[in-house]
């Protein structure tokens, strides 16, 4: 059973930064891609960053707008959002999935992340 667990969000102030960290439990998975979705309530959850198992990054720049950074260490089984400039509207429950083909993926338990005003 592949576990994924989210860590590293909290409460920050408007122009505060936050790192959010993906873990998966297994290392001696390979070939998969690690992804951050977010969520509001009453809202679907929408992508925000990813990261191939090559390093590729996509960013939904609607969001990020510049301010976030997605990076990999494969060492560890970790990727980390490092998320700056954070406003109140970045304000949700965020998800780190993996994926290995469209059928086979996994979440992760969600984190909250609060920008106050």
């Amino acid at each position: 059973q592949v576990h994924v667990e989210d860590a590293g969000g909290g409460l920050v102030q408007a122009g505060g930064s936050l790192r959010l960290s993906c873990t998966v439990s297994e290392p001696t998975l390979s070939n998969y891609s690690m992804t951050w979705f977010r969520q509001t309530p009453g809202a679907e959850r929408e992508f925000v960053a990813g990261i191939s198992w090559y390093g590729k990054r996509l960013y939904d720049e609607s969001i990020v707008e510049g301010r976030f950074i997605a990076s990999r260490d494969y060492a560890k089984n970790t990727a980390t959002l490092q998320m700056n400039d954070l406003k109140p509207e970045d304000t949700a429950v965020y998800y780190c999935n993996i994926k290995f083909t469209a059928v086979n993926e996994y979440w992760g338990q969600g984190i909250q992340v609060t920008v106050s005003s």
